[in-house]
């Protein structure tokens, strides 16, 4: 998850020339970040390089970065009004930028590792238009939610049937796994979550399937919602790192796992690193259908080098499990 980033020495230089949203919009420096972390870690899928806001201009809500604040959308969501003068839209048209670095990603990449496209799911993407920006209460999301039920459902089917068209856009362009951010789902109690989201996003994953592609489900702080998520759809259940791997995988049943070491553990002393490492990877158990992962994105300070350490680490530590449960007499 968000492998390319303010960490690499790199990608910091393009920004002193281009802007996120420039990056986002110009295949060519789309596919140039893609790779970067393709090119010096050893990670086995490469992940677009995008934002989950950019539907949001064709959408009608114009938005831009503030530096050291995030997105900020210049008419936010607050009445039915606002949901009925959203755009309809054909991704395939108005976001053809992304698409077009999808269709040269998998050239460059040649299948040497798959790319992962990805899209915010209804409820993060309303809780931004509403808000406005980013927020640590909801509190404006929560009271449309709550004031404006009817006007809430409209927004978030619209915003559903956009995301699952992208989304589909995006396998056909050639991404080879979809994944659905829901970076702030556990702002929500259950009752909340079955209310108002989980039949919105429910409605992307049925759809999804048609694609035959591998679907991702990510929450931020779900952890007493993650049944839920498991309802709402997903072949794989991302997990942060509040909960451990084993308790979480127990709860999301027969889905594969993908999670979920903690990002700041990147920041210490690397034999610490390693050994939270080894307890989450003995709490996989070799089981099939663990994808290693961070619980969320790099963090900006985080050594270029833990980074690298740490994929190099994990893929010895794996292959060798593996081989000695392929061959315990050689292994010995």
């Amino acid at each position: 998850m968000r492998q390319a980033g303010r960490y690499m020495s790199d990608y910091r230089q393009l920004r002193k020339r281009y802007s996120l949203l420039d990056i986002c919009r110009q295949p060519d420096l789309a596919v140039a970040v893609t790779l970067q972390p393709v090119d010096v870690i050893e990670v086995d899928a490469a992940i677009l390089f995008s934002d989950l806001l950019i539907p949001f201009t064709p959408l009608g809500l114009d938005f831009d970065f503030i530096k050291g604040e995030g997105p900020s959308i210049d008419r936010p969501i607050r009445s039915v009004e606002d949901v009925q003068r959203l755009r309809q839209f054909e991704p395939r048209e108005a976001l053809g930028h992304v698409l077009e670095t999808i269709r040269i990603l998998r050239q460059e990449l040649r299948d040497s590792v798959p790319l992962i496209g990805f899209g915010g799911a209804p409820f993060t993407l309303a809780a931004y238009a509403i808000e406005g920006g980013p927020s640590t209460t909801y509190i404006h999301t929560k009271r449309f939610m709550y004031s404006q039920p009817q006007a809430w459902h409209r927004l978030c089917a619209r915003l559903a049937d956009m995301i699952a068209d992208y989304m589909t856009a995006q396998v056909e362009a050639g991404a080879q796994a979809i994944q659905i951010f829901d970076s702030w789902a556990g702002a929500l109690g259950r009752t909340d979550y079955r209310e108002f989201v989980l039949p919105h996003t429910r409605s992307i994953f049925d759809r999804l399937l048609a694609t035959g592609v591998p679907l991702i489900h990510f929450g931020v702080g779900a952890a007493a919602i993650l049944e839920d998520l498991v309802a709402a759809g997903g072949d794989v259940i991302g997990v942060d790192w509040r909960q451990p791997l084993d308790e979480a995988w127990a709860r999301i049943g027969d889905r594969s796992i993908q999670g979920n070491l903690d990002p700041a553990l990147l920041l210490g002393p690397v034999d610490r690193l390693f050994s939270s490492t080894d307890d989450l990877l003995a709490r996989a158990g070799r089981r099939p259908g663990h994808i290693f992962n961070l619980g969320h994105g790099i963090l900006p300070p985080t050594p270029l080098e833990n980074v690298q350490e740490l994929a190099r680490y994990v893929h010895n530590k794996t292959q060798s499990s593996i081989l000695r449960t392929q061959n315990p007499e050689t292994a010995r």
